[in-house]
């Protein structure tokens, strides 16, 4: 058994341990009870809860959700209109969100993906300093995607 400061308290038989309980107007409170013997703790178990609720609180609050962001393109983009796009997606990722870059198809431009690839090719060149490459491009439907992540400078 443990106290309510944290100093044990020794083995002792579950009806003593109730008594000391009562007579300090605590919760015994079984920590691991399948340990040999088990564990028990004199708590103020309303105050435990309540501080626990508080810190899943706060870590909910600074917790961060990446945010999943689009930039789409056409497969005969011109080079000035490519950069100014790849400086935005930088721009995003410094953010700290993820970038989904599609280069939308238009009729006979299907039968020619390669130049898709390609568009999405020098993409990664152009914010391979503060993104990498979450998913290779990928055809969906009449779209090439492709995912960026930031990258985790620790």
């Amino acid at each position: 058994m443990i106290s309510e400061d944290g100093e044990q308290l020794g083995v002792m038989p579950i009806q003593e341990a109730h008594a000391k309980a009562e007579e300090a107007e605590l919760d015994l409170v079984l920590i691991s009870p399948n340990a040999e013997p088990p564990v028990c703790r004199l708590i103020d178990y309303g105050k435990y809860r309540y501080e626990t609720l508080k810190k899943q609180k706060e870590q909910r609050r600074n917790q961060k959700n990446a945010e999943t962001r689009e930039i789409r393109l056409s497969p005969r983009i011109d080079d000035h209109d490519l950069e100014t796009k790849s400086k935005k997606v930088a721009e995003i990722l410094e953010e700290g969100d993820k970038v989904k870059v599609s280069v939308r198809f238009r009729g006979r431009e299907l039968g020619h993906t390669d130049l898709g690839r390609e568009v999405l090719d020098r993409v990664t060149e152009l914010v391979a300093e503060v993104g990498q490459v979450e998913k290779t491009p990928k055809m969906e439907g009449r779209s090439m995607v492709m995912f960026f992540a930031p990258k985790n400078e620790k």
